[in-house]
């Protein structure tokens, strides 16, 4: 990072990261913070350990932080039963000429010796009756989709279906498998097993279909997409956005089919570090079209602007297809024409990390390892984390009332006037002063306060959500609210 920082890049992007931890620790959030306070904007993966909560990797407020979501894209393949039941299912292996006729169906977890078999193994499938069957395999165990195909090839197996995880839901992947084969629900797999269990000779039949678009439901997030609350600083909103990170096909070194004198080199894989590139690319457009725009003013275009429905026009979905919450989804999926031109902007001024980084009750020394000079937080006037002039809100409500101060830099039309509209998180009342911002020049800056308070009706936990939202007759700049209930003896 340091080499990339001397090299002069106006954007890094940065597909690693490892589980949480505090700033002081990340090397990451400490390549980073020096990359920003130099101009240059840092996208990172939110990382893939979802759909479980406070997952998140590269949770630092100078961090672009980015989630994976579906493409309006599928690569589709069906598997149909011999009692004429079809599933569907992805893929990226589609020959010319391929034999869709019925074959046996085998489970290797019906007999298995090995604890790998059902995984399909390396080196697992001993048994002869695989020969010229379909086998049913679970995802995971160790092994990589492409070296199960390669297992069930090696025993003679005509083809193979990968079943998911109980709590993938709906995510499917589609790879370049080495012979047909296609990735199911675990749903889906479950159904097959319960035919296979019910008749004597299980038959089956791969059919390939190609490229298809058209997916009301997109873009819809990955199961494997990390998700907040953040655990570093639960009072910065994590992840900051989404963007495309399932079966994105792009240049790849190798021939994956192992063609020796082809120059189409391509591969499809999956992953928040698919995402993560996507949003940097973005933001080097925004960079490229607004040079003076600062790493934070770039992320709040990004952020502002976001899409919270899909192309069905309803709430972005997760990945059992119901309404994704906005630890999983952020300030929502990004939209990159309207980042262009946002209206307002949330510009964090770089000096602001010292009294937020003071306010997370860091040491003297654990603040200097970040800014690389000598601090004493006993001199700065320490803010709660809320307090950063960040795009989103995440609070910790008990029973007394929060407010906080945002400012927000006029880089829409000269002379413009913008209202407030809130949605309210079930439960907290929110109150914004002033109610209008009007703005007489470009690069006009102006402050507004939110306090956010318990009703009477609170839930006495849980989390809530909301947002509030400048609009004038051309612009919408759109903040996130969670709030997360703390029991209070008093609700």
């Amino acid at each position: 990072m340091d080499a990339a920082i001397d090299d002069g890049v106006d954007i890094l992007s940065i597909s690693l990261g490892g589980s949480s931890k505090a700033f002081h620790n990340d090397p990451i959030a400490l390549g980073a913070y020096s990359a920003t306070q130099r101009g240059i904007l840092v996208s990172c993966a939110a990382g893939n350990n979802g759909p479980y909560d406070s997952t998140l990797s590269n949770e630092s407020p100078w961090i672009l932080t980015v989630g994976a979501s579906t493409l309006d894209r599928k690569l589709k393949a069906t598997v149909n039963l011999g009692n004429q039941k079809v599933f569907e299912g992805e893929s990226a292996f589609h020959p010319k000429g391929h034999n869709s006729t019925f074959f046996p169906l085998f489970d290797p977890s019906l007999n298995a010796t090995d604890f790998d078999s059902p995984y399909c193994g390396t080196g697992t499938l001993n048994d002869p009756e695989i020969k010229n069957k379909i086998v049913m395999c679970m995802d995971g165990g160790g092994y990589s989709r492409i070296e199960k195909g390669q297992a069930v090839k090696d025993a003679g197996g005509v083809g193979m279906i990968i079943f998911s995880f109980g709590d993938y839901g709906f995510t499917k992947f589609a790879d370049p498998h080495v012979l047909p084969a296609l990735y199911i629900s675990y749903k889906d797999g479950m159904e097959i097993s319960d035919y296979m269990n019910s008749t004597s000779k299980p038959i089956a039949r791969i059919a390939f279909q190609g490229t298809i678009i058209g997916d009301k439901d997109a873009p819809v997030v990955a199961s494997f997409s990390s998700r907040g609350p953040s655990l570093a600083s639960p009072g910065i909103l994590k992840p900051d956005i989404i963007g495309p990170g399932v079966n994105i096909l792009a240049a790849w070194p190798t021939s994956v089919d192992n063609k020796a004198n082809t120059k189409s080199t391509f591969n499809i894989i999956s992953g928040t570090s698919m995402s993560c590139p996507h949003l940097s690319g973005v933001a080097a457009l925004l960079k490229s079209a607004h040079p003076t725009w600062s790493p934070a003013a770039i992320k709040s275009a990004i952020m502002t602007t976001a899409n919270t429905v899909n192309l069905g026009n309803d709430p972005i979905l997760d990945e059992r297809l119901l309404p994704a919450n906005i630890f999983t989804v952020g300030s929502g999926h990004v939209n990159p024409s309207r980042a262009n031109d946002p209206g307002l902007i949330y510009d964090t001024q770089f000096k602001d990390y010292l009294p937020y980084l003071c306010g997370l009750n860091y040491t003297n020394r654990q603040v200097g390892n970040l800014l690389q000079h000598k601090v004493d937080c006993k001199e700065v006037k320490r803010i709660p984390e809320a307090q950063l002039n960040y795009p989103s809100f995440s609070i910790t409500l008990g029973e007394n009332s929060q407010t906080y101060t945002r400012t927000v830099t006029n880089v829409g039309d000269a002379k413009s006037s913008y209202s407030v509209e809130i949605t309210s998180p079930a439960g907290v009342s929110v109150t914004v002063k002033p109610t209008t911002l009007k703005f007489s020049k470009l690069n006009q800056k102006l402050k507004y306060q939110v306090t956010f308070s318990r009703r009477a009706n609170s839930p006495n936990n849980g989390i809530v959500q909301g947002f509030l939202k400048w609009t004038s007759n051309k612009y919408s700049v759109r903040s996130p609210i969670a709030v997360v209930l703390e029991p209070t003896i008093g609700f």
